[in-house]
């Protein structure tokens, strides 16, 4: 299925009924260095976890409604260690998510040397649906992509399941 004809995530997860699990790759993701979250993290400005009016974003509440219907949201996250100043900033926001209902996971990327992963980004919804996230070199969004190969389902399945195994809670996950 081509980028445009992929279903908006809300519409997809609200579609979801039991799991959601999110495997993330990248150490960076396209992001407005000038301006914008990052910039004014990079400022030094951070979320203040009392203030949940100023970092509710619409994308918290459509998990924390996803949640409220019982769907397990679960993201692993791969990273290089040391981390990058992406993945810092990723890192002290992520309680927000926590917050949502989202279970989070931290995976240096060589303890998952060993493990069999997909090429991309990817959503599974239900374990049967995946929406691949595909990106260009530096972090750009390239399109996202459904699938319901059962072979494909099955890699991002097992993927994603070796990766939570190993992966070290949020809240215990310290950075490097």
């Amino acid at each position: 299925m081509s980028s445009s004809s992929v279903p908006p995530f809300p519409e997809l997860l609200a579609n979801t009924t039991e799991s959601a699990v999110h495997l993330e790759m990248r150490d960076s993701y396209d992001v407005d260095k000038e301006k914008g979250p990052f910039a004014d993290w990079k400022q030094g400005i951070r979320l203040d976890p009392q203030a949940r009016d100023e970092w509710w974003r619409p994308w918290l509440s459509l998990i924390q409604e996803a949640v409220a219907r019982g769907v397990v949201v679960r993201r692993a996250r791969i990273v290089s260690e040391p981390v990058s100043e992406y993945i810092r900033y990723e890192h002290s926001g992520t309680f927000t998510n926590v917050a949502a209902g989202e279970q989070v996971r931290w995976l240096a990327r060589r303890r998952a040397s060993d493990l069999a992963l997909p090429g991309n980004d990817f959503w599974l919804l239900d374990g049967k649906v995946i929406r691949w996230n595909h990106f260009t070199g530096d972090g750009g969004s390239a399109g996202q992509e459904i699938s319901t190969d059962p072979a494909a389902v099955k890699l991002c399945a097992e993927a994603f399941e070796a990766v939570w195994e190993r992966a070290v809670p949020h809240e215990q996950y310290e950075i490097r």
